[in-house]
């Protein structure tokens, strides 16, 4: 494949931000739009490695997650971190992460190299959180009072082409013009999956619509906010809006 056919691949399979940038033989930086906390933007490389092309971030996102003081390769965020990367088909190498590209699919590569750094930086912010919240719980019980059963389901997943549940979504309501997705959003990270798995979905040509709760939206970068923004139909500032979230799934969802 050319430069121009590879950036192709990505704009079509990932976002329309991405863009690529020659430094050496067969050597580019992949550039996005996904970001750390502070700002900085995860580091993408795409190489030829012995005649095999493969994305590596040179042990950047360790590293940078280690500067805030966070080890994600120990404890149960180890675990994680390792279940991660095996589902996705990334190694380890020395705390450099791979992820070799099958048969020219780059864009699909692309997408899940991006999704596994989501959930890596994840694992990180979990000393951040709160130790217990009940916005899911209120949430799921928001949901239940607003929608009939037989037409709810919480923890989606297409089994059909993402039988490991990589992008999950918090809930599935069958409206009365097709299907709407919606998101429970309480964190920057939860706001990264959410963005990613919509444009997952997007990529498979589905048929949907998308509604983002948040728990507070004030307290969430302006950068995730944006990038939400960009795929989200409807978004409530908080569940303090229960009144209107309840009317708009009336009106709105279920109107025939």
């Amino acid at each position: 494949m050319t430069e121009h056919d590879i950036l192709r691949a990505f704009k079509e399979k990932v976002c329309r931000e991405i863009e690529i940038e020659q430094k050496g033989l067969d050597r580019y930086i992949v550039h996005t739009p996904f970001a750390f906390d502070d700002g900085d933007h995860y580091v993408v490389l795409l190489k030829r490695e012995e005649n095999q092309w493969l994305f590596t971030d040179e042990g950047h996102t360790f590293m940078h997650l280690g500067y805030g003081g966070v080890d994600v390769l120990k404890g149960q965020r180890g675990e994680v971190v390792k279940e991660s990367l095996a589902a996705s088909g990334l190694e380890n190498r020395s705390g450099e992460l791979i992820l070799k590209v099958p048969d020219e699919q780059f864009g699909d590569a692309l997408f899940s190299y991006l999704q596994v750094l989501g959930h890596v930086q994840n694992t990180s912010l979990w000393t951040r959180d709160r130790v217990r919240s009940t916005f899911r719980e209120d949430f799921q019980a928001l949901m239940r009072e607003s929608v009939p059963a037989e037409k709810l389901e919480f923890d989606y997943v297409d089994t059909a082409h993402d039988p490991g549940g990589t992008y999950r979504v918090d809930s599935r309501i069958s409206g009365a013009k097709g299907n709407w997705f919606v998101f429970a959003v309480a964190n920057d990270g939860q706001c990264r999956d959410a963005t990613i798995a919509c444009y997952y979905f997007e990529k498979l040509k589905a048929a949907f619509f998308v509604m983002v709760v948040y728990e507070k939206q004030e307290a969430l970068a302006s950068r995730v906010l944006a990038q939400i923004s960009d795929v989200a139909g409807k978004q409530f500032s908080s569940l303090g809006q229960r009144d209107r979230i309840k009317q708009f799934i009336k009106t709105e969802v279920f109107a025939g």
